[in-house]
């Protein structure tokens, strides 16, 4: 073969990878880029989505909303296999089943991935119950006394909102908040930091007037 020939299908090769790749990352949009909006659309619909799904769940049950959502996937699904069924036999033409493409894709999941999730789940799952056995214990007494207001405070919240408005507000706030902080950064990072100070000029404090407090000075 031509040198100059091979060169030009090596180059053509590498530029057809390249496009591919830059595609799949702009595919690709990350949870992040989802609520700073980076792209209006995509995150306007999955907010618009998860509000639905959740004002759903504030209405009906788990269950019925289940329900419905397979119920009206299967209404389209057996919708558009009729409809093709339909034109296939107008048109006479052998096209054969117009979700074969996803019938014959393999949807299970490999056991290495499955592996690979469980495994990264186990570290949070034992970082989680290292940090609750700390806490429950009273290995610090200020962190768990932390922990008490926290809980103490969640009761009124309880009494006040549902698990479902809970969540709402959550997603509200989720898709709110980065936006807002993006656009007002130096404003709210100087009011954290003021905050921060606050706070740990009085935890500094109250680990000094409590007695049998474990200081995380003496440990590191």
């Amino acid at each position: 073969m031509d040198p100059m020939t091979q060169s030009a299908q090596i180059s053509s090769s590498q530029g057809f990878a390249d496009g591919q790749n830059s595609a799949a990352k702009e595919s690709k949009l990350s949870v992040k880029d989802l609520i700073h909006w980076r792209d209006p659309k995509k995150s306007g619909l999955v907010f618009g989505l998860s509000m639905l799904l959740l004002l759903s769940l504030a209405a009906f049950s788990v269950i019925s909303v289940a329900s419905y959502l397979l119920l009206a996937l299967l209404c389209v699904t057996i919708t558009f296999r009729i409809y093709k069924s339909v034109v296939q036999a107008v048109q006479k033409s052998n096209e054969g089943h117009p979700f074969k493409t996803l019938i014959d894709k393999d949807v299970s999941i490999p056991p290495e991935t499955f592996r690979k999730h469980v495994d990264a789940s186990l570290t949070y799952i034992n970082r989680a119950l290292k940090q609750m056995s700390r806490l429950f214990l009273v290995e610090d007494l200020v962190d768990s006394l932390k922990l008490a207001v926290v809980m103490w405070l969640l009761t009124y919240v309880g009494a006040v909102f549902n698990g479902i408005t809970i969540l709402i507000l959550a997603d509200i706030l989720l898709f709110a908040v980065p936006p807002i902080y993006e656009k007002n950064k130096t404003q709210i990072d100087q009011y954290i930091d003021l905050a921060r100070t606050q706070v740990n000029t009085t935890i500094t404090k109250l680990q000094e007037k409590l007695p049998g407090a474990v200081k995380r000075s003496k440990t590191e």
